[in-house]
């Protein structure tokens, strides 16, 4: 039958993995480094991934393909042990080059003048605050975007790294994360009670696996809610099958480590 399909330009797309998530029947996939469509008959071509690749990599376009199954969708999904996700009730229109704030970058400075998190060196000291001067040290954080809704699971900045996962709120209480757990470390954050968290683990186990992450750090508030991102991340490492340093760090209300 002819119907709407969409369309992936393997061309322009680098394999981000940002699609993944969107895509409610699970029918797109990274293999071999770029997104695909498993199987027609599991997209139901209405688009809802458009919006989230960042460069413009997927369109939909009307072809001969097989008709749309939605019992094929449901044993597809609990062969990858993914939970239905629903529909949203709008249907981006494809961007060009995708939100701004979702574009991938990477802080380092160009090969040859160093990375700026290398000048700590003229930052080990607190921050003078005398009258006329006040001195700020670097900033740690050497990637955009960080959260993780946005992030990439196979951002070039996440391969083969010590990552860091936190709570929102946790750079906020803890006045020394950036010295004492983001320094040369890539950066995740969450918020397990506010966030929609139904594509997180999926997400973190992409991560772990494909970016092939060295270690993991899930650093979380005392809050009870707050657990939950503990448990997503032991969840993720769980079904990724690897056996990769794993480490939480649990911060109070008042800021001091637990």
């Amino acid at each position: 039958m002819i119907r709407k399909m969409v369309k992936i330009d393997e061309d322009k797309c680098n394999g981000c993995g940002e699609c993944v998530p969107s895509c409610a029947e699970g029918a797109i996939q990274i293999i071999n480094g770029k997104a695909k469509l498993v199987a027609d008959k599991l997209c139901d071509g209405l688009g809802a991934c458009l919006g989230d690749c960042p460069l413009g990599a997927i369109t939909v376009e009307e072809r001969e393909a097989d008709e749309y199954d939605e019992v094929a969708v449901d044993d597809h999904l609990k062969d990858i042990g993914r939970e239905p996700l629903p529909h949203r009730d709008d249907t981006p229109a494809p961007v060009s080059g995708g939100c701004p704030s979702a574009a991938v970058q990477n802080f380092k400075a160009p090969a040859g003048s160093g990375c700026p998190s290398s000048r700590a060196m003229h930052f080990d000291k607190p921050a003078a605050e005398t009258a006329g001067d006040l001195t700020s040290r670097p900033s740690r954080l050497a990637q955009w975007p960080v959260q993780l809704h946005l992030v990439p699971p196979t951002a070039p900045f996440f391969q083969n790294a010590d990552v860091v996962l936190a709570a929102d709120c946790a750079p906020f209480a803890y006045a020394d994360f950036q010295e004492d757990l983001l320094k040369g470390k890539a950066l995740a954050i969450a918020c397990p009670k506010l966030d929609d968290t139904a594509p997180y683990v999926e997400k973190l186990t992409a991560m772990i696996t494909q970016s092939n992450i060295k270690s993991l750090t899930v650093v979380h508030m005392e809050v009870p809610c707050c657990n939950g991102l503990v448990m997503m991340a032991k969840q993720a490492l769980a079904n990724s099958g690897r056996d990769i340093p794993f480490e939480t760090v649990c911060i109070g209300i008042r800021g001091d480590k637990k």
